[in-house]
């Protein structure tokens, strides 16, 4: 099953970080929403990624709800997610006409029914979060459409990922990407946890694997280069303009630079890992030749002499005959002298 053809596949997810940015540039979010899908494009990302829902389906005002959690109030909590559901229908049908224009992937990830309906009349691959893993009548909706499901998996068992990929499967034929994940904002590098992505790989073997990254952007981009070098071909990240920006999601986002280093780092993964059947090269060719050992007389060998393992070392260059073949001039005689030192030749021997 493969949905995107590009390995690796770079997602940002602009989805907060563009409010934050039209607020600091005094901008509409619509026009921060473009300036940061061309910023996106021009380092190299290939589709961006943003969220869709109404506050008012997706969170309880159930103070009871909340007692178990470290959140102050419900309505804190409603408030401070509500701040971001300022796109609707309208907007995201723009913005994905947008990305049809210049040529850029228009995802988003809707959190409600409403929004996964009216996503469908213009976007072509869905998102599921994973705090909808185990809504399991919710990714029977989306999976229904029919559609590509990029299916994130943080915080969930195996277990809950075989159902829930069992859930989309059981009413749709659509191909499935799984992302690992960590529900930690930021992660920290010793949570991250890469291995899970082989993991991932193991246990579903006929799907495409990708790495959804919280980690801070570390200088040389390790994490994403380890992500991509472990199996995950399709990479999403959090995305900003200005990682000063103090918005909720821009200590781990990435900026443009950080895109360019890691795509550098995979241009040099390519180069290296080369072909895989273990074989002699080209470039080998002439060192092979120069440093592996012949069979060579040990003495001065006589014409008539039956040879004997005495009479031979092993020397360098591998020009001659190689001491694989000891066992065929072992017992064989000279036909003519042979020198000490000499490179001997089966043309010497009968």
């Amino acid at each position: 099953m493969i949905v995107f053809n590009k390995k690796p596949f770079i997602i940002a997810d602009i989805s907060i970080n563009l409010f934050e940015f039209a607020n600091r540039e005094r901008i509409s979010a619509m026009e921060s929403a473009k300036f940061l899908i061309d910023e996106a494009q021009s380092c190299g990302v290939d589709a961006v990624m943003f969220q869709s829902y109404d506050a008012e389906n997706i969170i309880s005002r159930d103070a009871d709800a909340y007692k178990d959690l470290d959140v102050d109030s419900p309505n804190f909590y409603f408030d401070s997610v509500g701040d971001y559901d300022k796109f609707g229908a309208g907007e995201f049908k723009e913005l994905a006409s947008y990305c049809k224009e210049i040529g850029m992937l228009f995802l988003s990830t809707p959190h409600d029914k409403e929004s996964a309906d009216y996503l469908d009349e213009f976007m072509d691959i869905y998102k599921i979060s994973s705090s909808d893993l185990t809504n399991i009548p919710f990714i029977e909706h989306v999976a229904r459409k029919n559609k590509p499901i990029v299916l994130s998996t943080g915080g969930a068992t195996l277990a809950e990922i075989k159902n829930a990929v069992r859930a989309i499967e059981d009413v749709s034929t659509c191909d499935i990407v799984l992302m690992h994940s960590i529900l930690s904002f930021p992660t920290e590098y010793e949570d991250a946890n890469l291995l899970m992505i082989k993991d991932l790989e193991q246990n579903f073997p006929d799907y495409e694997i990708g790495y959804s990254d919280h980690t801070r952007p570390d200088k040389n981009m390790m994490v994403l280069t380890t992500a991509f070098n472990y199996g995950a071909t399709v990479i999403e990240k959090h995305f900003t303009f200005d990682k000063s920006l103090e918005g909720i999601d821009s200590d781990y986002a990435m900026d443009a630079d950080d895109v360019i280093a890691f795509k550098r780092n995979v241009l040099f993964l390519s180069k290296i890992s080369g072909r895989k059947n273990k074989q002699p090269l080209i470039c080998e060719s002439l060192t092979r030749r120069e440093i592996r050992k012949s069979i060579v007389a040990n003495t001065d060998i006589k014409k008539g002499d039956v040879i004997k393992e005495s009479d031979i070392t092993f020397k360098r260059p591998g020009t001659g005959i190689s001491p694989s073949q000891a066992g065929e001039v072992i017992g064989k005689m000279a036909v003519r002298d042979i020198s000490k030192d000499t490179l001997i030749k089966f043309e010497m021997l009968k």
